[in-house]
């Protein structure tokens, strides 16, 4: 057994901890196909939390529906590419008869970067609606998902909630996912452009269970034929955090370390696992989350990182020297990065596992 875990960012994982449940509603909502409230969902959560994975486990609840998926990243232009393959599908579908089975489209490479022109949305819009018709002839629908709705232009998505929005008023058998950071997802409801996506299901995905973790990881290293005690599987588990990237991570590693050892494992691989993927993790999330972040960014951040658990926004100003309306400027825009988090009443915690070792470490290098 090759190892299983892939750990990198959209790869379906062999273990989805402390998610059992979160698509009912959603897979309930593709067997009446229109009007369900599962069939707008929004997933946030912090970077490597699983937004992602969430997204790819509904379009496969979809596909073994037979229904047509658009996968779509919110880069500019992303409703261009959404229109171009819904006129590909209704190509593909619209010429003869069509099986109860449909593939997905997934747009990974496509090459439309411009951004939809005005006077091609009525011609966005007949296009889904013919589409939406011929499939609810045969009795499927189309999903639409769009990650990283953090990064989006307000318009696009306006104008894709407008045009999902109607297509729900005419009955058409839509559904629209979208993941993206917290702050980013409540600015964007809030917004009036957006206010149709406020009935959408919001889906907060948070750590996962240390327990599950450990049992997850006894139960899939069986499989491969590698023994994990409890006692190793549970201080692997603590090692994660129950974030599931580091899950990913970690698992990632102790199987090398198994493959190396013959299928034995004993506390130093376990160490020596758990420090590898925290060290892939500061390279591949921490340092690529950082990457924005301004000199007095830094500053608010190292200031936080002086404190074992949640900061009061107050001593942060003390100690960077800083006006309370500076340090909440700070505060709000570290918050839409999805670098802290809101902890109660004037007080603030990190949102990265994992980041404010790093920043102490960075304090001494």
């Amino acid at each position: 057994m090759q190892n299983p875990f892939r750990p990198t960012a959209g790869a379906t994982p062999p273990i989805v901890v402390s998610r059992e449940g979160l698509l009912r509603e959603f897979a309930y909502g593709l067997t009446i196909r229109s009007g369900a409230p599962g069939l707008l969902t929004i997933f946030t959560g912090a970077r490597g939390v699983g937004k992602t994975v969430m997204l790819g486990a509904a379009e496969d609840l979809a596909q073994e529906q037979g229904w047509l998926v658009i996968s779509e990243t919110a880069t500019p232009g992303f409703m261009a590419r959404i229109g171009e393959a819904m006129r590909r599908g209704l190509d593909e579908l619209g010429d003869g008869p069509i099986g109860r089975r449909i593939t997905g489209v997934s747009l990974a490479g496509f090459g439309v970067t411009t951004q939809l022109p005005p006077e091609e949305q009525v011609s966005w819009r007949d296009a889904g609606e013919q589409l939406l018709r011929l499939l609810d002839e045969h009795r499927t629908g189309l999903a639409i998902t769009v990650d990283e709705v953090h990064a989006a232009d307000r318009g696009e998505i306006a104008a894709l909630a407008a045009n999902v929005q109607h297509f729900i008023r005419d009955g058409l058998p839509i559904a629209l996912l979208f993941a993206g950071l917290p702050a980013a997802v409540s600015d964007l409801l809030n917004e009036g452009v957006a206010t149709f996506l406020r009935r959408a299901d919001r889906i907060d995905l948070h750590s996962a269970s240390i327990e599950e973790t450990a049992d997850s990881y006894v139960r899939l290293f069986a499989e491969g034929g590698h023994s994990l005690s409890p006692e190793l599987a549970r201080a692997a588990a603590e090692g994660t955090g129950g974030y599931p990237f580091l899950i990913q991570l970690v698992g990632y590693s102790l199987w090398q370390e198994a493959e190396a050892g013959n299928g034995d494992l004993d506390e130093g691989a376990v160490s020596r696992a758990i420090a590898a993927a925290r060290r892939r993790n500061e390279r591949t999330v921490i340092e690529a989350a950082l990457s924005t972040a301004t000199a007095r960014d830094m500053d608010f951040l190292i200031a936080m990182s002086q404190d074992e658990d949640a900061s009061e926004v107050g001593d942060i100003g003390r100690r960077m020297g800083a006006r309370p309306s500076l340090v909440g400027k700070y505060r709000a825009r570290l918050i839409d990065a999805g670098l802290i988090e809101p902890a109660g009443y004037g007080r603030v915690e990190f949102a990265i596992p994992g980041l404010a070792d790093y920043l102490r470490a960075y304090v001494t290098r």
